[in-house]
C-alpha cells in the first residue's frame, strides 16, 4: 500500500502571487471649468459649486459712424479688458439676427452696439445674448478722452469699482438697468487680461431721468519710498479721467435686439422731432418778417 504524500506548507500558499497594480489612476471627472479633483471639493456639502464669472462683452458699431463716436467706442474698449472688438455691422432691420450670430461666434454673453444715424445721432444697444433683455439708449453729451485732456490717469486693464446713485433702487426699470450695467461694466475676477488692482471708479448717476457716466482715478498721496503715508487714505482724492457721456433710455425689450416691450420712456422725444420743431420756429420767424414787410408797404 502506497504511503500518503506529506502536504507541504508551500502547497497551502496561493498558486499565483498577485502583482502590484501598475495601471494609471482613474482620470477625474471633466467639468466646464476643467477636471474636477476630489481633493478640490469643498469640505462641507452645504457649500455650493464654485462660480467663476466668464463674462465677455462684444463691442461693435454700425457703418458710416463719425469719428467722434468711433473714438468714444474705442475709449470704452480700452476701459473694459474683458471686451472684444469686432468689425462694423450694417444698420438694417436684420441687424439683430446678424449681431446675435456674431456674439455667439465670438463666445460672448453681452453686446454693446453703437448705432449712428444720419451722421448726427448716436444710439447705444446694451444687450444680454441670447435670451435678453436688451435696452436701447440715446447717447447725449459725448466727450472723449482725447477731447477732454483731463489730468487723471489710471492703470490700463485694472478692475473698476462701480458706484450707483441711490435712485437706482426706486423703480423696477432702474433696478434692471443697474443689474445689466453691473454685469457688463464690471471686470471679472482673475480675468487673463485684467490686473488685480482697483485704482479707478465708474460712477453712474440718474439726473432728469438720464444716466450720466463718469470715470475717476483714485489718487492716494505717496512718499519717496512709494508707500502710503500714515493717514494717507484720509487724503484720498478722485481725479477725473474720462470719457463722459449721458444715456437716455428709450425702450427695454424682453429679448435680444427685440422682443416684447417691457418699458417705454414716456418723456423721450426723438432728435428728428426736435430738429423739425426748430425748423418750424425758424419758418415762423420768416413768415412774421414777410407780413411785417407787407404792412410797411401798405
Amino acid at each position: 500500500m502506497a504511503k500518503k504524500r506529506k502536504r507541504s506548507s508551500d502547497a497551502l500558499a496561493p498558486a499565483a502571487v498577485e502583482k502590484p497594480d501598475d495601471s494609471a489612476p482613474e482620470r477625474p471627472e471633466r467639468t466646464l471649468f476643467g477636471f474636477k479633483d476630489s481633493s478640490d471639493e469643498p469640505a462641507s456639502k452645504d457649500a455650493g459649486p464654485f462660480f467663476r464669472n466668464k463674462e465677455k462683452v462684444l463691442i461693435t458699431c454700425s457703418r458710416r459712424i463719425i469719428y467722434r463716436y468711433r473714438h468714444l467706442m474705442q475709449n470704452v474698449v480700452s476701459l473694459l479688458p474683458h471686451a472684444k472688438k469686432d468689425s462694423k455691422v450694417e444698420s438694417k432691420q436684420s441687424k439683430g439676427s446678424a449681431l446675435n450670430e456674431l456674439v455667439e461666434l465670438r463666445s460672448c454673453s453681452s453686446c454693446l452696439f453703437f448705432e449712428c444715424r444720419k451722421q448726427k445721432d448716436l444710439y447705444l444697444w446694451m444687450v444680454k445674448s441670447p435670451a435678453g433683455p436688451s435696452v436701447k439708449f440715446l447717447v447725449n453729451a459725448v466727450h472723449t478722452m482725447e477731447e477732454l485732456k483731463l489730468t487723471g490717469n489710471h492703470l490700463k486693464g485694472s478692475r473698476p469699482l462701480l458706484t450707483f446713485s441711490s435712485n437706482f433702487d426706486q423703480q423696477p426699470h432702474w433696478k434692471l438697468l443697474k443689474e445689466m450695467i453691473t454685469q457688463i461694466f464690471a471686470t471679472p475676477k482673475d480675468h487673463r487680461k485684467a490686473k488685480p488692482f482697483h485704482d479707478h471708479v465708474f460712477v453712474f448717476s440718474i439726473v432728469d431721468d438720464h444716466i450720466w457716466f463718469r470715470n475717476y482715478q483714485i489718487s492716494v498721496p505717496h512718499n519717496e519710498i512709494d508707500k502710503v503715508d500714515k493717514g494717507g487714505l484720509d487724503k484720498m482724492t478722485l481725479v477725473e479721467v474720462g470719457p463722459r457721456f449721458c444715456l437716455n433710455p428709450i425702450k427695454i425689450f424682453g429679448g435680444s435686439f427685440g422682443g416684447p416691450t417691457l418699458f417705454e420712456n414716456p418723456f423721450y422725444v426723438s432728435p428728428n422731432q426736435i430738429r423739425a420743431l426748430e425748423k418750424r420756429k425758424k419758418a415762423g420767424k420768416y413768415a412774421k418778417k414777410v407780413k411785417a414787410k407787407v404792412r410797411r408797404k401798405m
